[in-house]
């Protein structure tokens, strides 16, 4: 890089503000179309069993006695696919992620209350 090139650079970079975001003082805008987490609408849900039968990771399951409905964050891959092929639409993509974890846990969704 030649001298003037460098300069250039060193210029720009002192009268730019900072690239980085303060992110736990300013809230994180995720950008339209960010693939985040599963969540379910357990009330439209009619337990058929098509998105676990879709899921290329095989992170859902799907029972229908008793009505229950579990996804494994870990293994979902945010692909979209069981949202696009859910009958009744219950299923939707948000744009948030899942917290931070170290522990595998599945998220379980009843319709039944469990005794």
């Amino acid at each position: 890089m030649s001298l003037m090139g460098f300069a250039k650079v060193v210029l720009k970079n002192l009268f730019t503000g900072p690239v980085t975001e303060k992110y736990p003082f300013v809230p994180k805008v995720y950008p339209q179309g960010a693939r985040g987490s599963v969540n379910i609408e357990l009330a439209k849900c009619i337990f058929c069993g098509i998105c676990q039968k879709k899921c290329p990771t095989a992170a859902i399951v799907v029972t229908k006695e008793p009505k229950a409905w579990e996804i494994d964050r870990l293994r979902c891959i945010s692909c979209n696919y069981c949202v696009e092929v859910c009958p009744k639409k219950c299923l939707a993509l948000d744009t948030k992620y899942a917290p931070v974890t170290i522990t595998r846990t599945t998220d379980k969704f009843s319709a039944q209350p469990v005794a």
